[in-house]
């Protein structure tokens, strides 16, 4: 409905027409209805440009609602949830004839949420492009991109990036942004293309020559073959028996308080190291000894000074939270991405840690300025004179900055309210270590005591701390080392007096199962794989069945190791971890534009599509070596069942099979309590395995420890092995009632306990 304005100004229009009616077809009267027009126009231009927004596509919601904080109501932060346009599963999709020029499509159920961005991009007065600052990142980045441009070309479109997810560093890559590193793209390309050209060579023959199912990838079969070559060295391994003599020595004279009852080793015996193999040979020696006089023959005090650790890389990291917190790699990583994307501090949001992929101990200068402040208000004696520097690794690409705190002003303490248990733990061992980092040498004083009694020599040490340095900041990581050991009060000359020997028997230890730690450890050291695929590679053989995992350690499956010597058997140079760690030198080498990605594709791929070729046409099948056929028949036709692997393990199939469908887990023991089957079960979620009983709800017996394949001798019920720091592993009753207990002898000892790693650097 027309206002009273505009009803006059078409009455002054009228009228002017009639009046002058030569004009009504000549040009426009100058008058007050052109001008109101124009500023009408004008004003609804200025109104729908002032509305227009800047976009800011990030990879995260978490990360969004961050941003978005931080920016203000002139721009709107949207996620991409990852990628969204990738290679299709369904096919190679890899044009080898074409420079393997790969074909991407939209992912699936990921076409709503990109044309969602495609519209809000048409809308905007610019698009910001914020994925992570890696090569993924960059990918995901360059797709949106021409995503969008292929939608509209009127839209400026900038790529941002940030190590830290803070209002200064946002607001900083905002008033900076750049172009897509096409270099970084290249590299992501080429590394997917060859990932894809080797799994989807390699699968397809074990599905045919193994099992329906199975695959095989670039980077985890170097892993798994890692994995299955030490649990062969623990299987080879035969312990050896050897024993080892201590005495608890008394003062005899002493007029100081402080003298007090201590226990020395045997270290020497007739001036060489003891070698007790046997009981006798220590009785032996105790019984020649047991009269003798006993002198403090040498007292030695050695300072030692402990460097701090440089702060953490990924790998670093994820080594740290497997032996100190017992954190698997997925988890702490999980746990990072949620400390770097943003929490809730109060009434702020805030990440609270840099960016948690990389291989570099670099600092920024700001991030030392910013430290060294802190530490000369609380603690001025351990600064430095000058910012201490470490130096990167050999293999460091030395793209991001080391794992930090954002502000180390936000001590562990400050911000313990705001965050879950585990979220605190991660945070305070970054915390600890980089504040550490930047602070004094710590001192240490070891004194060793020799007790010469007749031809043997026992020895006492005990270490403590004498300048605290950059412990004063350690707390989840302090070492044993600060905690001290006391040490008795002793001089040279002194006469004691053995109170009582005590012998024990030890068996020598082969090496250690793989854990986490030492796995990305080994994967570090060779140049296997990158920061950010460390806990991929992990969480891959897990989910395949390839690996499972005991007590921390990583064991192969009979499914792993078949595929695995499979593997080496005919692809020797593709599960190599030299080639492996050359690969991805190549990458790098393309991200630096140095490389040209398909020739270094070509150079791969022809020699392996040609053995693939070979190796598919000679090759015996293993199809059925796994099955086993039991003396159980099926319940539903009364044909006997089989003993299959699948992909979670061992289970009952009929062998009336396609006929017959019937399955069921394996029957591990009798349940105590109804006599059902007690069987193999995951938790939702977690997916952690429990043993229950089969007439579940019924029966609610569960176990967390599995039953091995014996009764126990005392009350019939079956028997299952535990593990813990007194007895290692060893067998109990799972009957609350019987006390039945057997060590298990030649056991590998918890790798945790073998590989713990302390923080600091002598």
């Amino acid at each position: 409905m027309a206002t009273g304005k505009e009803k006059k100004v078409t009455r002054n229009r009228i009228q002017l027409k009639e009046k002058f009616p030569e004009r009504s077809g000549a040009e426009p009267v100058d008058d007050k209805t052109d001008d109101i027009d124009s500023k009408e126009k004008s004003v609804k231009k200025r109104k729908s440009a002032k509305d227009r927004k800047t976009l800011v596509i990030v990879e995260s919601p978490a990360k969004a609602k961050t941003i978005e904080k931080y920016l203000g109501t002139s721009y709107s932060v949207k996620a991409s949830m990852g990628h969204l346009i990738d290679l299709p599963k369904s096919r190679l999709a890899i044009d080898v004839d074409n420079n393997f020029e790969p074909e991407y499509i939209t992912v699936r159920g990921r076409a709503k949420l990109l044309k969602e961005l495609q519209r809000d991009a048409k809308k905007a007065n610019s698009v910001l492009l914020a994925s992570d600052n890696d090569r993924e990142g960059e990918a995901i980045a360059w797709h949106l991109k021409n995503a969008i441009e292929a939608k509209t070309r009127t839209v400026s479109i900038a790529r941002i990036s940030f190590n830290e997810i803070t209002p200064q560093a946002i607001k900083d890559a905002v008033a900076h942004p750049s172009v897509i590193d096409e270099a970084k793209v290249n590299a992501q390309k080429a590394r997917r293309v060859l990932d894809r050209l080797v799994g989807y060579n390699l699968s397809p023959l074990l599905w045919k020559k193994v099992k329906n199912g199975l695959s095989a990838g670039r980077v985890q079969s170097v892993a798994l073959r890692l994995i299955c070559e030490r649990e062969r060295e623990v299987e080879s391994f035969i312990p050896e028996e050897y024993w080892t003599l201590e005495a608890d020595f008394k003062p005899v004279k002493s007029a100081s308080r402080k003298a007090f009852d201590f226990t020395a080793q045997l270290v020497s015996w007739k001036g060489a190291k003891p070698d007790l193999k046997t009981e006798d040979a220590v009785n032996q020696i105790i019984a020649e000894i047991k009269d003798a006089e006993c002198t403090v023959s040498d007292i030695r005090e050695t300072d030692k000074t402990v460097k701090p650790r440089p702060p953490f890389t990924t790998s670093q990291l994820q080594q740290t939270a497997a032996n100190r917190l017992g954190f698997t790699s997925r988890k702490t990583m999980q746990i990072a991405q949620q400390l770097y994307e943003g929490v809730n501090i109060g009434a702020s949001r805030v990440g609270l840690i840099t960016y948690m992929r990389t291989d570099s101990v670099r600092i920024s200068q700001v991030a030392l300025d910013e430290v060294r402040q802190w530490l000369e208000k609380h603690f001025p004696a351990e600064l430095p004179a000058k910012a201490v520097e470490y130096a990167p690794g050999k293999k460091a690409q030395d793209a991001h900055e080391a794992i930090r705190p954002t502000y180390i002003a936000y001590t562990p303490d400050d911000v313990k309210d705001h965050l879950t248990k585990e979220q605190l733990k991660l945070y305070t061992i970054i915390w600890e270590r980089f504040a550490a980092s930047q602070m004094n040498p710590a001192k240490t004083r070891t004194v060793s005591a020799d007790i010469e009694v007749g031809d043997g020599v026992f020895r006492i040490s005990g270490t403590k701390i004498i300048e605290k340095g950059f412990y004063k900041v350690m707390k989840l990581l302090a070492s044993r080392d600060e905690k001290g050991v006391s040490f008795p009060a002793l001089k040279i000359g002194d006469k004691v007096k053995v109170h009582q020997f005590h012998s024990d028997q030890h068996f020598t230890q082969g090496p250690a199962r793989y854990t986490d730690a030492s796995i990305v450890k080994i994967l570090e050291e060779k140049g296997i794989g990158r920061p950010s695929t460390y806990a991929p590679i992990i969480s891959v053989l897990l989910d395949r069945y390839y690996v499972t995992r005991s007590n921390k350690q990583l064991v192969p499956t009979v499914l792993g190791r078949l595929i695995c010597d499979m593997l080496v058997a005919y692809f020797p140079g593709v599960v190599d971890s030299d080639f492996t760690a050359d690969m991805e030198n190549k990458l790098d080498e393309v991200e630096e534009s140095h490389l040209c990605w398909p020739d270094m594709i070509r150079a791969f791929y022809n020699p392996f599509k040609d053995r693939v070729d070979e190796v598919g046409k000679t090759i015996e099948s293993y199809k059925g070596v796994l099955d086993e056929v039991t003396d159980q028949l099926c319940e539903k036709c009364g044909k006997p069942l089989i003993k299959k692997l699948g992909r979670f393990g061992y289970f009952l199939a009929c062998s009336g099979f396609p006929e017959c469908r019937n399955t069921k887990s394996i029957p591990l023991a009798k349940c105590p309590r109804c006599g059902g089957d007690i069987v193999a079960r995951k938790t939702k979620g977690r997916g952690k395995e429990f043993y229950g009983c089969t007439n579940y709800p019924k029966c609610d017996f569960i176990s967390h420890y599995k039953p091995i394949d014996r009764n126990c001798p005392k009350c019939g019920q079956f028997l299952v092995k535990k593990y813990d720091k007194g007895n290692r592993y060893y067998e109990a009753c799972i009957n609350p009632e019987c006390d039945y207990f057997q060590g298990v002898e030649g056991e590998p000892q918890d790798m945790e306990k073998k590989e713990a790693e302390t923080d600091y650097e002598e």
